[in-house]
């Protein structure tokens, strides 16, 4: 089994910083992939930013220039610096992971959600 831990979510004024942390583990052959999702109250799941291996990454629209996505492959461990943050990236943020387990399966799994609130 995998699982995913996340921290450093909270309450935040608007322009300010948060940092989300995400560390996988569990019977863990390799990380395909790594992301940070959100859904606000009423909305759809959408993807902020997702890493691979290789260290490519991407971004929504509505974040690029304020938040940063890393990955520390010794640690199986993946960063949401957070910049700049309005009101409306208010949301919980879930952590997601493309596992191939040590028995060969590739699957994805969920962390269990930090809540992150933008609001002077």
């Amino acid at each position: 089994q995998v699982q995913l831990v996340e921290s450093g979510g909270g309450l935040v004024q608007p322009g300010g910083s948060l940092r989300l942390s995400c560390a996988a583990s569990g019977s863990i052959a390799s990380i395909n992939a790594m992301g940070w999702y959100r859904q606000a109250p009423g909305k759809q799941r959408e993807l902020v930013a997702r890493i691979i291996t290789s260290g490519v990454t991407n971004y929504a629209d509505s974040v690029k220039g304020r938040f940063t996505i890393s990955r520390d492959n010794a640690k199986n461990t993946v960063y949401l610096q957070m910049n700049s943050l309005k009101p409306e990236d208010t949301a919980v943020y879930y952590c997601n992971a493309d596992v191939t387990t040590a028995w060969g399966k590739r699957a994805n799994y969920w962390g269990q959600g930090t809540q992150v609130t933008v609001s002077s």
